[in-house]
């Protein structure tokens, strides 16, 4: 079988939503009006935490998707002004969030046990506040929120293949200038950091045959599976990959910034930096390589993202073992692509509506065990009852 990413063709429902005249799509999408539309009649779960559960009504696949969304968009009405990484929610949110995710994810694999069948994931991309909205490629909810999916591998198998300069696909590993230049140290500093669940593994164990992907990033197994993400230092240990990869990024664009800076001031693992990358040839020449170009071309300079910008994921590989994997972002590409599946929605209401009760019947079945877990109250909308 030929390797290589694949574009798969994924039916939607058009929505009926009226964008105000002299409005961009992605500012309206930002607005309390658009995630009140999101609750009510895509909502499944709502808690106190202000986590909403939902089907995603763009979704990237019909066999099972749906996201997590950290709502506040009435607690904070400016989009710029909200959380949009772990890092930044309260204790008692991230908490019930990481519960979620484990019971997600146990359904997920409860659901579809063989990874010759199913390809699953789980993970979350930064929103970046720094971003301004009306910037093309614009994540389309500017809040914290992860996804949950699954791909049929046989859909895959007879899918097209995607094109390998899709720019979708490029910070994957093969074109992302962190791997480009900095690979070596990259690796480097991730493996400094100190882990007993997370077991970093070598990058061809990591991909997806299928597929070819991910490229050339830093992968853990979990050691212990599905079990282990009942254990609360696993999600300590998944929080410090995160926190990891905001210091690599904040410390190399801070040098692309202003030359020879210092460790930035909230790192959290200032040693590593200050001794594994501010003292290493290659994270220096590289953030000379950038500025230098950022002074001249104009172009460039405005499309990097000077804040952290990530993909952060939890996926099942070949032999059955849970990975742990992360990745810049680039501009405009989904999470799944960091798994070389590049997802072209259609709309076609007919086609969508000949899968929608299977799909919808999975999702209240992991509602339910959410409810039964306390954590959530299901929400009624035009498609199913509380």
């Amino acid at each position: 079988m030929q390797s290589g990413p694949r574009e798969i063709v994924t039916p939607f429902r058009p929505i009926p939503l009226d964008i105000p005249e002299g409005m961009a799509s992605n500012e309206f999408f930002n607005s309390t009006e658009n995630l009140n539309d999101l609750e009510h009649n895509n909502g499944l779960l709502k808690n106190p935490e202000d986590l909403l559960l939902y089907r995603k009504a763009l979704g990237h696949t019909n066999e099972f998707d749906t996201s997590i969304i950290y709502n506040t968009s009435k607690s904070i009405l400016d989009p710029l002004g909200r959380p949009v990484r772990r890092t930044q929610v309260p204790e008692e949110t991230k908490h019930s969030w990481n519960r979620m995710n484990q019971i997600i994810i146990d359904y997920m694999l409860e659901k579809y046990p063989d990874p010759d069948e199913a390809l699953i994931l789980a993970g979350e991309a930064s929103l970046d506040a720094t971003w301004p909205l009306t910037s093309p490629g614009v994540p389309s909810i500017r809040m914290l929120h992860n996804h949950f999916m699954v791909f049929d591998k046989q859909v895959l198998r007879n899918a097209e293949f995607a094109d390998h300069d899709n720019p979708n696909l490029t910070d994957g590993g093969q074109h992302s200038l962190f791997q480009a230049y900095m690979g070596d140290v990259y690796s480097d500093f991730f493996a400094s950091l100190d882990f007993d669940i997370l077991n970093q593994v070598s990058k061809d164990s990591s991909k997806i045959e299928l597929t070819g992907y991910p490229q050339g990033l830093p992968s853990w197994k979990i050691r212990g599976g599905a079990e282990a993400l009942k254990d609360i230092n696993f999600w300590k240990e998944y929080d410090q990959i995160l926190k990891g990869f905001i210091d690599f990024y904040r410390a190399f664009f801070t040098q692309v910034s202003t030359r020879n800076a210092p460790v930035p001031a909230d790192a959290y693992f200032p040693q590593q930096v200050e001794s594994i990358l501010l003292f290493n040839n290659c994270f220096m020449s590289s953030a000379k390589k950038v500025r230098d170009l950022c002074v001249i071309d104009a172009k460039y300079a405005n499309l990097i993202r000077w804040q952290p910008a990530f993909k952060q994921l939890i996926y099942r590989n070949d032999e059955g073992d849970l990975i742990v994997t992360i990745s810049q972002n680039s501009i405009g590409n989904a999470i799944t692509e960091l798994l070389g599946v590049v997802v072209k929605r259609v709309p076609d209401a007919a086609a969508y509506e000949a899968v929608e009760p299977a799909l919808i019947e999975r999702l209240l079945e992991v509602r339910e065990r959410l409810i039964d877990a306390d954590l959530g109250e299901g929400i009624e909308t035009p498609y199913w009852s509380a």
